[in-house]
C-alpha cells in the first residue's frame, strides 16, 4: 500500500515538474537551438514558418480556380516545385501542423485549455488587425520571428540581428497602441 502510495506521489512530481508547470526560458532556448540544429541536418535548410502560409493560401487559391503562376512570388520553378509537391508533401506545412498539434497537446495536458468569453468588439478588431499586420509583416520581412530572426541568427545573418531590433521596436510601438485604443 505505501509503495502505491509513493508511487503514485512520484507520478504526480513527475506530471508536475515536466508537464504541468512552466519551464525555464533558458530550457527552451536549448530545446529550439535543438530543434533548429535536427531541422538543418534534416533539410538542409533553416527553420521558417510563414513561407509555408503563402503555400497554403496558393493551393486554397488554386482549389477554387485560381492561377499562381502570374504572382510574382510563385514566379520562379521552385515555388512552383513546392506547390506541385502537394500540401502533405511540404516539409515546412509538416511542421507547423505539428508546432499547431504539439501546442493544443502540451496546452491540454497543462490544463491549461480555456474559451474564454470576447469581452468588447476592440479584442476582435484587435486580434484580427494584429494578425493581418504580423502576416503581412512576416511576408514583407521574407521570414516571422523564427525564419528571420532565429534562423537568420543562427546562419550568421546579419539580417537576423537587424530583424531582432526592429521586432523590438515593433513590440513597444504595438503594445502602447494597443493598450491607448484596445484597452
Amino acid at each position: 500500500m505505501l509503495k502505491k502510495l509513493s508511487d503514485t506521489i512520484a507520478a504526480n512530481d513527475y506530471y508536475k515538474v515536466w508537464l504541468k508547470d512552466a519551464w525555464p526560458y533558458i530550457t527552451g532556448a536549448v530545446l529550439l537551438s535543438i530543434f533548429q540544429i535536427v531541422t538543418m541536418a534534416a533539410t538542409g535548410s533553416p527553420w521558417g514558418v510563414s513561407a509555408a502560409f503563402a503555400n497554403w493560401g496558393a493551393w486554397i487559391y488554386q482549389a477554387v480556380g485560381g492561377s499562381v503562376e502570374k504572382l510574382y512570388y510563385f514566379s520562379s520553378d521552385g515555388a512552383l516545385a513546392v506547390l506541385e509537391r502537394g500540401f502533405f508533401r511540404d516539409p515546412p506545412t509538416i511542421r507547423n501542423l505539428g508546432i499547431i498539434a504539439g501546442a493544443l497537446f502540451s496546452v491540454l495536458i497543462a490544463s491549461g485549455f480555456k474559451i474564454k468569453k470576447i469581452k468588447t468588439g476592440k479584442q476582435v478588431v484587435a486580434a484580427v488587425l494584429g494578425g493581418l499586420l504580423m502576416g503581412y509583416g512576416a511576408r514583407i520581412g521574407f521570414g516571422c520571428n523564427i525564419g528571420a530572426l532565429y534562423s537568420g541568427i543562427s546562419v550568421l545573418s546579419l539580417s537576423g540581428w537587424v530583424f531582432g531590433v526592429f521586432i523590438f521596436l515593433g513590440a513597444i510601438v504595438g503594445s502602447k497602441m494597443l493598450v491607448k485604443y484596445f484597452m
